[in-house]
């Protein structure tokens, strides 16, 4: 798939994975539509991509917020006349056991990761489907195929959405547009020290596998060069990424080592 020329709505945009994703796409001869809740941040990625006012478009957007999700759609058509592709990248992390959980906070993971996705993904779907053609890429996590202790809500939120654009896939491949899933492993960004706590306030502590996690910039190329590509999923990160298939072909064993790992962070 040639991206020169194309329209590509990136959520999450103003740090850590979008940000570098949009810096990567910025060398692609993309138009960009950049979100995320910052406008000052958001402000300054679009200074470092050195694109003209004619080539990207801030549009802050806030995901918790969903049910405004047609309104922004229409603000980008409004600009650029049509969405070639979605990055649906934007989200928060959890650091909290079920039990000291709020159903608040519970409520707030599930509109952001998986309400706020979802309905992005559905206002935009209607316009590729006039044109005909589209591609909506969902950046996931290792954690939406297993479990692990502090993360109940986080890993539920990421369960859901392959569950749900599995399905939407299939719906969607008549008018010819693609669903592409995305699971990174350990990146090296600020995910778990902004993660939100049972109570709600901010972790504020990152951790050492995110810390000696991928950089961003070589996440955003292994991303942009599977972007370009006919997958329908792939997984980028590093040595983590064998627990996947590790849980699978022997999930007792699996599991017994999550749990003597989940305490040892105790």
């Amino acid at each position: 798939m040639n991206l020169s020329n194309k329209v590509i709505w990136i959520t999450g945009a103003s740090s850590g994975i979008g940000e570098a994703i949009v810096y990567a796409l910025a060398k692609e001869n993309c138009k960009l539509v950049i979100s995320a809740r910052r406008i000052e941040e958001l402000n300054r990625v679009k200074a470092n991509t050195k694109l003209s006012d004619e080539n990207i478009l801030v549009l802050p957007i806030d995901l918790e917020e969903h049910q405004n999700a047609k309104d922004w759609t229409q603000k980008v058509v409004a600009k650029f006349n049509r969405i070639d592709i979605l990055i649906n990248n934007g989200g928060i992390s959890q650091e909290g056991y079920a039990l000291k959980t709020t159903a608040e906070v519970e409520q707030k993971i599930m509109n952001i990761n998986y309400f706020g996705n979802v309905a992005l993904s559905k206002a935009v779907a209607p316009i590729m489907q006039q044109q005909k053609s589209g591609k909506i890429a969902i950046i996931t996590s290792i954690a939406g195929k297993f479990g692990q202790a502090g993360l109940s809500s986080y890993s539920a939120s990421k369960h859901a959405l392959y569950g749900f654009y599995d399905s939407f896939r299939l719906e969607l491949k008549a008018d010819n547009i693609t669903v592409l899933l995305v699971s990174p492993g350990f990146i090296n960004t600020n995910v778990t020290l902004n993660a939100v706590t049972g109570d709600g306030s901010i972790h504020n502590q990152n951790s050492p596998a995110q810390e000696n996690g991928m950089k961003t910039a070589i996440f955003a190329k292994k991303f942009v060069s599977t972007l370009k590509s006919n997958r329908n999923h792939k997984y980028i990160g590093s040595k983590e990424l064998l627990a996947v298939p590790f849980k699978t072909f022997f999930p007792n064993i699996f599991y017994n080592l999550i749990y003597k790992m989940s305490n040892k962070k105790k």
